[in-house]
């Protein structure tokens, strides 16, 4: 299998890096391309194995999978610049945020099988949590495909497209949300008198120890949290004035905003690329 990926940032380096540690494609079948950074190539080939090259050509030749992975801002003159090139027996993977599958059709100007995909930052290290859709000419099998690739960077799922907008906010947004939590934590460490490196280390195996509790013991979180709060302690006077302070309304509120902000962006780029699918 042979795997293109458009752009060189971050994102498309962590997948890089899980299809080559996974041995789920050969290095030598990965080239990667982007708009002008050469020293991102240079960095890439270097610490991964992987060709690179500034010709977009030869980069989508012969290529069985290619990953849109530029910024969402840079993706009419991305596919532009590669459109001459692609034909319908290629699978196209999308990891543009709010950018449809229609969309991305348009600009090609060609009936593309087109997976989107969702992950998160997280994927860096291995443990993204990644929701994929097909668009209309995708097949079953090109989805599994693509479920293959995603997991080797952490969790893949399977969704409607329309569901995106909903794991954006939720999971493609959520690392933020943890690190906020871990930021509020360590902030009130500190008033408690904690130095700054131990309520740094207890917040994040705080976190992690959740985390893994939540994966392994395949209880709900409302049964965990019931067992570690016990009656008239201190996890239920803690309990008690977060309840007292809505914060698990907030929380509902800040995943339905971020989720509707989804769905703008999403209408707000097509609306911009309207105008340019016939060019």
């Amino acid at each position: 299998m042979k795997i293109a990926f458009i752009g060189a940032g971050s994102m498309a380096e962590a997948i890089v890096a899980g299809l080559v540690k996974q041995e789920i494609c050969d290095r030598n079948n990965v080239v990667v391309t982007n708009k002008q950074d050469k020293n991102r190539l240079v960095m890439l080939a270097s610490v991964y194995g992987v060709k690179t090259t500034e010709d977009k050509n030869l980069a989508v030749q012969d290529a069985d999978v290619i990953f849109l992975a530029m910024k969402p801002k840079d993706a009419r003159d991305g596919i532009l610049s590669i459109q001459p090139f692609v034909s319908t027996n290629q699978l196209i993977v999308s990891v543009l945020a709010g950018i449809s599958s229609e969309v991305i059709e348009q600009l090609f100007h060609q009936d593309l099988r087109v997976i989107r995909s969702m992950p998160n930052t997280s994927a860096a290290i291995g443990l993204s949590a990644t929701a994929i859709a097909k668009g209309k000419f995708a097949t079953n099998e090109d989805l599994e495909l693509v479920h293959s690739i995603f997991s080797a960077i952490g969790l893949c799922t399977i969704v409607e497209e329309e569901q995106l907008h909903a794991v954006t906010g939720v999971s493609g947004s959520g690392p933020a949300y943890i690190y906020y939590i871990a930021e509020a934590m360590e902030k009130a460490a500190l008033a408690q008198g904690l130095d700054t490196e131990i309520a740094k280390k207890l917040v994040s195996q705080t976190l992690i120890g959740a985390a893994h509790m939540l994966q392994e013991t395949n209880k709900d979180a409302d049964v965990l949290r019931a067992e570690v709060t016990s009656p008239g302690g201190t996890t239920q006077r803690g309990i008690s004035l977060l309840n007292d302070l809505k914060v698990s309304e907030a929380f509902e509120t800040c995943i339905d905003g971020a989720t509707k902000r989804s769905r703008e962006m999403g209408e707000e780029i097509a609306e911009r690329l309207k105008g340019s699918t016939l060019d």
